[in-house]
This record gives structure tokens, sequence and C-alpha cells, in this order.
């Protein structure tokens, strides 16, 4: 069954959005009487049959809805973003399918980008979200300080990737069932200063393993560290 994404729903009639109702009238053809399943973003699975299509608003009446539960754990990604944008969205894509539940962008000594497409990453996470059946939405937030983050951070555990042999390596620092946070600096990677007022406000320098990894790379190993610590 089609899966389509519209973040507000209740009982009765309901639209797609302009964008899904396009996906779904013109792309993929569906007709009057259709079954489609919508997801809320919010943990909702939602049967529904189509009642009216357009290519601007295609009309829905929900038949059966189901709830998923969250994950005992919460994992959350604060990451510099790279020049390259492709490589971001193609990180955002890989880490919705992974079922993280919250990237921050960081701005840090030695970050290249300073502004960031939102709504083209956001796209990313919605297209992955349906795609792998993970009805939860991952919550992208705007680029911010990473002075900002570190100060507001409030995980049951607080991490910060570094390039240094004597750290301990990620697994040896993640508990299963927890709130985390990771944050994986610019291909210049974190300058002393970051990471020492890091550990001030209570992270834990950790490894990535011997080699030197492109941020997107040490983004996606991170996340999928805590998937497997966590058996998800």
């Amino acid at each position: 069954m089609t899966i389509f994404y519209q973040k507000s729903i209740k009982q009765g009639e309901n639209a797609l959005s302009e964008e899904e109702s396009k996906h779904c009238a013109q792309v993929l053809r569906h007709q009057i009487g259709d079954e489609i399943l919508v997801f809320d973003g919010i943990g909702g699975k939602h049967r529904a049959v189509l009642t009216k299509i357009s290519k601007k608003a295609c009309e829905f009446d929900i038949i059966e809805s189901n709830f998923a539960s969250k994950k005992n754990f919460y994992t959350h990604l604060a990451i510099a973003p790279t020049k390259n944008a492709d490589r971001m969205e193609w990180l955002i894509e890989k880490l919705s399918e992974l079922g993280v539940d919250e990237v921050t962008f960081v701005h840090t000594n030695h970050s290249e980008r300073k502004k960031l497409r939102l709504d083209r990453l956001e796209k990313k996470a919605i297209s992955a979200m349906k795609q792998s059946g993970n009805p939860f939405l991952m919550k992208l937030n705007e680029l911010t300080p990473l002075s900002s983050f570190i100060s507001s951070c409030n995980s049951e555990i607080k991490l910060i990737a570094h390039v240094d042999d004597s750290h301990q390596y990620i697994s040896d620092a993640l508990h299963s069932d927890k709130s985390i946070s990771i944050l994986i600096g610019p291909e210049g990677d974190f300058n002393m200063d970051e990471v020492d007022k890091a550990k001030q406000h209570g992270f834990s320098a950790i490894s990535l393993g011997q080699n030197t990894l492109r941020t997107e790379t040490a983004g996606f190993v991170a996340c999928c560290v805590v998937n497997t610590v966590n058996r998800y």
C-alpha cells in the first residue's frame, strides 16, 4: 500500500498537501476508492480511502488508525554541516531510515557552511520515513552555534567525537534505554577549546575508530552504534 505523509490528521475528511497530492494523482495515478496509508510523523499509521483526486488536493477518509510506540531510547545527533549539501542530504536520508529522533546542525570554529536549505533536508527525511516504514518523522533543527547547543543539551549521555586514539570507543560510553546526544565536528575537527568547553558541560570525548572519517560518515557510524547497543 502506498505511504503518504500528512502531519495533521483528524477523523473524517482529510486532504494531502499539494506536493503529496501531485505525487498521488500525477505520478502514481491513484483513483477514487483506492486505499492508501498515511503517516502523521508522530507514530500514527492511518489506513484511508481516496474520496476526491486533483493535482492540488487529494482528499481521503480514515478507515483505521494505529499508533506505534516510541523507542526506549532517544538519539540526537548534532553535526557541523559539510560544504557539499548533497552529503548532508545523503546523511539525513540514512539517519531517517535508522530511526534517529533529532538532528541539530551546529556552527563550529572550522565550519565550512553558514546557511542550510532545511526545506530540502526535510523532504529527504519525509521520503526516507515513508520508504523505511518508520512512522516517526525526524526533527531537524536550524543551524545553531556550538556553544548554545552544548550549554542547553540535557541528554542522559552526552558525547563528543574527537580524533584522538586515547579516547574510549563510542560503544564503551553507551548504555541502552537512555537519551543520547552525539557531537560530530567538521572536516577540520573541533578545536581543543571546543572540546574542553563540551567536557565542562558534561560531554565525554569518544573515538569512532582508527580511521579518520568524513563528517557524514562519522555521523552515520555513530548512530549505527547507538542502534546496535540498543538492539534496534
